[in-house]
Formats: structure tokens, C-alpha cells, sequence
């Protein structure tokens, strides 16, 4: 167990010292500015200045990061409609991404956001750590945990915020390393989905 945990701490080294900053980024989100996210009505105040990553992961989805990609992501999903997958689906044929549904309930959000990512990424283990009710958007949402290992074989963990506002699903989520980075991270994107609104 330790040799696998510093396994992992180096790796995530590894990465701090390769992908940190904004190195495939192309947008700034500057701190106390409110920005308009994911190509939608959601717009967050961020309380420190972010990178958003250049190459759109869909239509409706947006990424910032503060260390690098790899290290971690916040995710906006703004105003996934019926129909729609949560981002952009790189093989339909091959290997459709489900899709969000009239029928869709907000509890069901967190195996939405599961089965997104084990067909995107082909992940095989996700595990949902909690949920419950929690006011997003200034209605009725839902906040999810969550820990899967990816194609890196470096454990990850994920926490989320969601929203249905007028048949359409507004989602925000944070996913960095499980050492180090998430506890890091997580209070900044907290912040920014507390100062979630719609315009």
C-alpha cells in the first residue's frame, strides 16, 4: 500500500513539474470579475484568477484550471437540454455517450455524470461517496462526491454541484488527484459554485 501511495505522489510530482500553469490554456478568468461560462446563462464570480483551457470539451461544457489540466479541472455544464450528452461525444457510432432526458431526475444527475465517464474515458471503477440535497443556482440541487481511477492509473476524486432550472441541467464539477490536489483545490470551487447565478 505505501509503495502504491508513493507511486502516486511522485506521479502527481511528475505532472506538477510538466503541466503546471497555463500551459494549454487560452482563456484568463480574473478574480472579483463575474464571466459568463459554457457558452450559457451561468455566470460565477471567481474569488482568485483562473485559466480556462483552450479546446472546447462541448458546446455547453467549459474547463478552468488552476495547475494544469492533469492536476486539476473544474467543469461547467451550461444548460444541457434533453437529448443532449454532457459533452461533446468524439465517437457516436462507436461509443455514444448517454444522454440527459426529460425523464432525467435530479437524483439520477450522479449516475449521469458516472456512466459519462466510464464510456468517455473507459473507466472501470467510479464510485459515488455521498449525496444530498443542496440549494444550487437558488433552487432545489443536489451535491455529489465521487472517486475513480483513470486512464493514468492515478486515483482521482470529484465533487459536484447540480441544478435543473427550466428542463435544462446545470452541473458544475471539480476533478484533481486524490492526494494533495482535490483538498486543495476544493474550497476555490466551492467559492465559485456558491457565486453560481443565472442571468
Amino acid at each position: 500500500m505505501t509503495t502504491i501511495r508513493n507511486t502516486a505522489l511522485a506521479l502527481v510530482t511528475t505532472l506538477a513539474l510538466l503541466g503546471t500553469g497555463a500551459a494549454s490554456a487560452h482563456g484568463y478568468r480574473e478574480q472579483g470579475k463575474p464571466a459568463e461560462v459554457a457558452a450559457s446563462a451561468l455566470v460565477v464570480t471567481p474569488t482568485r484568477d483562473w485559466n480556462q483551457l483552450s479546446g472546447k470539451r462541448g458546446k455547453k461544457a467549459e474547463v478552468w484550471t488552476l495547475d494544469g489540466e492533469q492536476l486539476d479541472q473544474v467543469t461547467f455544464y451550461g444548460g444541457i437540454a434533453p437529448g443532449e450528452p454532457l459533452f461533446r461525444e468524439r465517437d457516436k457510432k462507436g461509443k455514444p455517450l448517454p444522454k440527459f432526458t426529460r425523464e432525467t431526475l435530479l437524483a439520477e444527475v450522479p449516475g449521469l455524470l458516472e456512466s459519462t465517464y466510464r464510456t468517455d474515458r473507459a473507466i472501470a471503477s467510479f464510485t459515488l461517496l455521498d449525496a444530498r440535497p443542496e440549494r444550487f443556482l437558488g433552487t432545489d440541487g443536489i451535491r455529489f462526491a465521487y472517486e475513480y481511477v483513470d486512464d493514468d492509473n492515478l486515483p482521482r476524486k470529484g465533487e459536484a454541484r447540480a441544478a435543473l432550472v427550466k428542463g435544462l441541467l446545470y452541473m458544475a464539477t471539480l476533478d484533481a488527484p486524490r492526494l494533495h490536489y482535490f483538498n486543495r483545490v476544493a474550497p476555490d470551487f466551492r467559492a465559485l459554485a456558491d457565486s453560481a447565478t443565472l442571468r
